[in-house]
């Protein structure tokens, strides 16, 4: 992992400065959020997260790091370990298009908990789809802030069935891609989400005209050190031992393929959801979806030169404040 940004051939960047540069994590109200996630070890910090700073209206699931019973089901237990009682919606099984030639379980374990083998949750899914629940909550919460975690299936059908969508949302924050082709997955380009339903991003990025991306490849700029986190999660109240258990799996796995420090993907993604402000540095550029290469299916390609004269609906984060996303992190475990 190189803590060093990749070089591009031009930035039109900004360093962003705020003139309160520790704002308090919690606006009054809390900021609303709705999480499109596939729970997944890294999604479970960021539901964490996001319960601990902000009003989460609603966890819509899709299938991706495993498959969807798996994630609706680990959507419920997440929901009994925060006592809260968010609903969990049900959405796609499959990809749009085609079947997804690999699933993440590697990673995060059959489960997609890390195996742990926790009871059946008490809390249960809602009779509504996902999609609907998405489009249902944008009109009765305008202004919401969207959370895409995961493979962008359910968010596509949703825009496909409401082209104003959109317009009913404050701010879109994905997690995915790989801005400069330090991919994931076997199509080496490729981010896993993005990877997984590559048909499903191209028609959320071609639908939102503005949306922030945080790709894999800032994610590895911002791991923690492995000591320090050892040690929040020593300090932390039983969300950390619930996420020590979870993490031991996708742990394992970081450290065999050679990459250091707890790689954190969705929860910096809902770190800058959460506050904006975290943000350093970010690229505008327009941002599109390769669908067809035998090699590149699934990456991200952007136009970091302005080649295409295309619209920048992609507000890339380049970098964040690392010290106030360790305590957003620090937060979630009851550390």
């Amino acid at each position: 992992m190189e803590n060093r940004e990749p070089e591009t051939p031009e930035r039109r960047g900004a360093t962003f400065s705020h003139p309160h540069p520790h704002p308090h994590p919690h606006p009054h109200p809390p900021m609303k959020l709705l999480i499109d996630t596939d729970p997944g070890v890294d999604d479970a910090l960021a539901i964490l997260m996001a319960h601990a700073h902000a009003d989460v209206l609603g966890l819509t699931i899709g299938a991706g790091n495993v498959g969807l019973g798996h994630t609706v089901r680990n959507a419920r237990t997440l929901v009994d370990l925060v006592g809260v009682a968010t609903p969990v919606f049900a959405g796609c099984p499959s990809p749009l298009v085609r079947l997804p030639e690999e699933d993440a379980v590697h990673v995060h374990g059959a489960d997609g908990l890390g195996d742990v083998g926790f009871p059946e949750p008490k809390a249960v899914a809602a009779d509504e789809h996902a999609v609907h629940a998405i489009l249902r909550l944008t009109r009765e919460q305008p202004g919401l802030t969207l959370v895409a975690l995961g493979p962008l299936t359910n968010l596509a059908l949703a825009v496909r069935l409401d082209p104003s969508l959109p317009q009913r949302v404050q701010r879109l924050v994905i997690m995915g891609g790989a801005v400069t082709g330090l991919g994931n997955t076997g199509k080496i380009p490729a981010e896993f989400n993005i990877g997984f339903d590559p048909e499903a991003a191209h028609v959320v990025f071609e639908a939102f005209s503005r949306f922030d991306l945080v790709d894999w490849e800032v994610v590895l700029r911002h791991a923690f050190d492995d000591e320090a986190f050892n040690g929040w999660l020593a300090a932390g109240d039983r969300r950390a031992t619930f996420f020590e258990q979870v993490f031991r799996t996708a742990r394992a796995f970081n450290a065999k393929r050679g990459r250091r420090g707890v790689i954190a993907a969705d929860a910096l993604a809902m770190a800058v959801a959460i506050d904006p402000s975290i943000v350093t540095r970010a690229e505008e550029r327009h941002v599109a979806v390769e669908l067809d290469g035998r090699l590149t299916r699934g990456a991200t390609v952007v136009d970091w030169t302005d080649r295409l004269g295309r619209p920048a609906q992609a507000r890339i984060v380049m970098s964040v404040d690392q010290e106030r996303f360790a305590a957003m992190v620090r937060r979630a475990l009851g550390a």
